[in-house]
């Protein structure tokens, strides 16, 4: 494609190709991002910077790659013609037909056969598509053989692959066991076979074998697969289906005569996609369509003239939204169902390079918050919270920098004392009340508190059993808690103290006593109220509460820093494509940064984190907690606790109790981190006991 200048983008006119930001390359660019850029850019008339933000990269790295792929020849300035017509009826199937992706082979090379070309393009897919934790369905045929004979897929973990269909007694070489097992192997995944035929000879036999504990338990893992990948066969006398024997006991002509085009993950279906009801319905053992429309990713896989009408019928039937295909086949396909005549759109335009005029910025220096004094806003907020939340605590000085639950201390239990600086609402104030801390001291923002309040609140807690101290391991509030504990034990007053280090990320496993106390405070404080609201004596308490820190396993990521009221700048500079991983609770940066990706792959490094220390295995139970930073909104936080559920699913972990939304946050900073409880019975049971404060209702 030679290019041409081009006008320039009315307002607007660009907005829905521009909104099409990437978790990750689009498969119809192959792993090419030079194509890709170039697509953009010469195709798509997009500004260097709208490239830049949907290929998630620099303007400056979007620059080289229009720069390079010129030396290289991909723009003459053009691209070349078979790529050009395959990206571009790529781009107007996934249009036309609303697909998730499309990846289309171009059609003009002759050097090797169809299916191997389809073969290495779905392996480039599922390279690309499958993520741990995933259950992937496999169906059968030689195509998806193809692609199980060259995909390769390193690093994953968790990965189930299930047989979609029972077996056959056929000899051909892509029978549903040969294709699953390859693609498990590839992708080094644990396999699922069907452990009955794809077809048996009578309904009562079918009903029999699917009632078994062990094929039941087959279609339980089947019926939770987040992915499925299969062909589509046609119905022509050459088709996989004429010539595999798979049906040989029934006659095709009854499937025919009701005007079926093709077979889909061995379902027959008409040219609207709409199931054929025919004699084997009832005989056959595998996914059904309708099992197959629930799975979320449907990647089909299928090429040739012929199989236009079937691949048509799949679409039109919702069976894919990710179509794997030729550039021939595809074009069929949209002229079979009236779409406009795709090789008009491979036209040859030039476009001047006028987005290097520097665009105006509205970049602000300053957060806006609602503010009086930024001096006095800690106490203005106490006021707040004591008002707000009277029923369920009151200052115990008129400073309301020591709080004490309205129901918690009583005689003959141990009192439980929590606190640290503010910034981190709901944190510490929202865990004080009854079955949960008696009293809390709060300090300066990311400040510890003073000796004098926590001595107050230790005061107030104390029930004649001792007093059990849980906070933070930070150094300031380790200085003035052993503070307030000698004055309490110097009144007789016993206390015992933990420390929490959830933070798995800010010291290693050999340090872990060195680790920061942050969001799975959560977990701790609620299990140690707990302990005390039961009467356990306090040596008991203090050694539940460490169970209890030693099996809870936080990492943070952000992706804005906070700002202080004092300042209302951000505390740190982070790009706009990096991220933070690792964060801390006081607004500090993180161990390590990144450039940015998905929530998905977010969620993958940090469970493999937490995997890789707590160790679970199947049949154990977890609490889950999605906490937001301050800046980030219930539908993200969301998106990362269905990634999570996803992953403790795959290892076969239950989830007992889960929380999601802002427990201990660090200001406005954008972010969440993500704790897990290793639970056992003990654990499990005290995390459920009843509590009532301004934060946490359990009854």
């Amino acid at each position: 494609m030679t290019a041409k200048p081009s006008q320039q983008r009315k307002s607007g006119a660009g907005k829905a190709t521009v909104s099409e930001t990437f978790d990750t390359m689009p498969l119809r660019y192959g792993d090419d991002p030079y194509v890709w850029a170039c697509w953009l850019y010469y195709e798509d008339g997009m500004t260097q910077g709208d490239i830049a933000d949907a290929m998630g990269i620099s303007r400056a790295t979007v620059n080289s790659y229009l720069a390079e792929a010129r030396e290289r020849g991909i723009v003459n300035i053009s691209i070349e013609p078979a790529r050009l017509a395959s990206l571009t009826v790529a781009q107007e199937l996934k249009r036309h037909f609303g697909l998730v992706d499309c990846l289309v082979v171009p059609s003009d090379d002759s050097a090797r056969p169809l299916i191997e070309r389809l073969g290495v393009a779905g392996a480039q897919a599922l390279q690309r598509l499958l993520k741990s934790g995933d259950t992937l369905a496999v169906s059968w045929g030689r195509t998806v053989l193809a692609v199980g004979e060259r995909a390769f897929a390193p690093g994953l973990q968790d990965v189930t692959v299930v047989q979609a269909t029972g077996g056959t007694r056929a000899s051909f070489a892509y029978t549903p066991e040969l294709c699953a097992a390859s693609i498990a192997d590839a992708v080094g995944g644990k396999l699922i076979n069907i452990s009955a035929p794809a077809i048996v000879s009578t309904a009562d036999i079918r009903d029999v074998l699917m009632r078994e504990p062990l094929i039941d338990g087959q279609f339980q893992t089947l019926s939770r697969a987040t992915k499925a990948l299969f062909g589509i066969s046609s119905l022509r006398p050459n088709s996989t289906i004429h010539t595999s024997g798979f049906f040989e006991s029934v006659s095709l002509q009854d499937y025919l005569a009701r005007n079926a085009v093709g077979v889909v993950a061995g379902r027959f279906i008409d040219g609207h996609g709409r199931p054929i009801s025919g004699p084997l319905d009832d005989r056959t053992i595998g996914i059904s369509l309708e099992m197959l429309k629930n799975i979320g990713l449907r990647i089909a896989i299928a090429g040739g003239f012929d199989k236009v009408p079937a691949i048509l019928a799949a679409l039109r039937g919702n069976y894919v939204n990710v179509l794997i295909t030729d550039a021939a086949t595809a074009r069929g396909i949209l002229k079979a169902d009236g779409a406009p005549d795709v090789d008009q759109k491979v036209s040859h335009r030039t476009k001047a390079d006028n987005s290097l005029t520097p665009v105006p910025t509205t970049q602000r220096i300053y957060t806006k918050k609602f503010l009086n004094n930024p001096d006095s806003a800690v106490e203005e907020m106490l006021e707040g919270i004591t008002k707000a939340h009277a029923r369920y605590l009151r200052p115990i000085d008129r400073s309301r920098r020591a709080l004490v639950a309205c129901d918690g201390p009583r005689p003959g239990k141990v009192g439980l004392v929590i606190g640290g600086g503010a910034g981190h609402e709901p944190g510490f104030y929202g865990y004080v009340g009854k079955g949960l801390a008696d009293a809390v001291a709060i300090g300066n923002i990311f400040s510890s508190p003073p000796p004098a309040p926590i001595l107050r609140c230790t005061e107030a807690a104390s029930g004649g059993e001792g007093v059990l101290f849980v906070y933070g391991n930070y150094a300031g509030d380790v200085m003035n808690f052993e503070m307030a504990a000698e004055m309490a034990e110097a009144n007789g007053i016993p206390v015992r103290t933990v420390l929490t280090t959830d933070d798995i990320a800010s010291s290693p496993l050999e340090d872990r006593e060195g680790r920061r106390g942050v969001a799975g405070n959560f977990f701790i404080f609620k299990i140690a109220g707990a302990a005390c609201d039961r009467g356990f004596p306090l040596a008991r308490c203090e050694a539940i509460t460490r169970k209890a820190n030693d099996r809870t396993y936080t990492v943070g990521v952000a992706l804005e820093a906070c700002s202080m009221p004092q300042t209302r700048r951000y505390n740190f500079d982070i790009g706009p494509e990096d991220i933070e991983f690792g964060m801390g609770i006081h607004g500090e940066p993180g161990v390590a940064r990144e450039k940015m990706i998905t929530a998905d792959a977010i969620v993958d490094k940090v469970v493999d984190r937490i995997f890789s220390e707590m160790k679970p295995a199947a049949g154990d139970r977890v609490a889950v907690l999605i906490n937001s930073f301050g800046g980030t909104p219930l539908m993200e936080l969301y998106i990362l606790f269905r990634r999570v559920e996803q992953r403790l699913s795959a290892k076969g972990v239950a989830i007992d109790a889960s929380w999601v939304g802002h427990y201990c946050t660090s200001l406005d900073m954008v972010g969440a981190s993500i704790s897990i409880l290793h639970l056992d019975d003990e654990l499990s049971s005290l995390l459920a006991h009843p509590c009532d404060s301004p934060l946490l209702k359990i009854t």
